[in-house]
């Protein structure tokens, strides 16, 4: 009989499938990377999902978070995204989160309930701190590089952390991680040199960084597919 996830139950079997809806996957950054990867993995039939985001929907969240719309402007991003989770597969469970993961949020999780991590957090402390807690519980986890100024997602790589270059995130992140000594980190990435932004839009101080619809989509689609491929080998 036909379902929602006939066409992936086809591809990857009737047991495979049963090992994504009994998996639980948390997705901590529900932006223009993460929203994407919830996207995949909820079509994919993973079965329980948290989203961890604080931020609310904006208007120029438009131009590339799936989960941006005129109806949900204002509205925050998981609640926002557990929606459209449910839009599409009533029987998910959903587990929101809305708070800012750092350090004195961190002990709200108990990282060993988890299948898989994605880290689609902007943040260097953040994703560091993130990867530390995932470690020390041997949960597996994923993360995504820099997607900003950039244009061209078929530049965009899987490897190990210490194996990335150009991307100017990943150079900060290879050496907090080699202190730390963390010895290896799979990680989403664009050999793209970075552009630079063509107006002089700036934020406390700083640029903001430029985005295009097509590079954090295509990196998180790549994320989701590294977690399914994980989960159910």
């Amino acid at each position: 009989m036909d379902n929602l996830f006939s066409r992936t139950e086809n591809l990857i079997g009737t047991d495979n499938l049963l090992k994504l809806k009994n998996a639980r996957v948390a997705v901590f950054g529900i932006g223009g990377v993460g929203g994407y990867v919830v996207e995949a993995l909820v079509r994919s039939g993973v079965g329980n999902i948290d989203l961890i985001d604080s931020d609310d929907v904006d208007i120029t969240n438009i131009n590339r978070q799936i989960i941006a719309t005129q109806n949900t402007i204002g509205m925050s991003k998981v609640d926002a995204a557990e929606k459209r989770c449910l839009d599409i597969n009533p029987d998910v469970k959903i587990t929101k989160h809305k708070l800012f993961f750092d350090k004195t949020t961190a002990d709200c999780f108990d990282f060993s309930k988890y299948d898989y991590i994605v880290d689609a957090i902007d943040t260097v402390t953040a994703k560091i701190e993130l990867i530390l807690k995932a470690n020390s519980q041997s949960t597996p986890i994923i993360s995504s590089m820099g997607t900003g100024n950039k244009l061209s997602p078929s530049m965009l790589e899987v490897a190990d952390i210490y194996k990335t270059s150009v991307c100017p995130l990943a150079r900060v992140m290879r050496y907090e991680l080699k202190k730390r000594e963390v010895k290896k980190l799979k990680v989403v990435y664009s050999k793209e040199e970075p552009i630079k932004p063509q107006t002089n839009n700036r934020e406390n101080g700083k640029q903001i960084p430029s985005s295009s619809s097509f590079v954090p989509a295509a990196a998180g689609f790549i994320l989701a597919s590294e977690v399914i491929k994980d989960l159910i080998k």
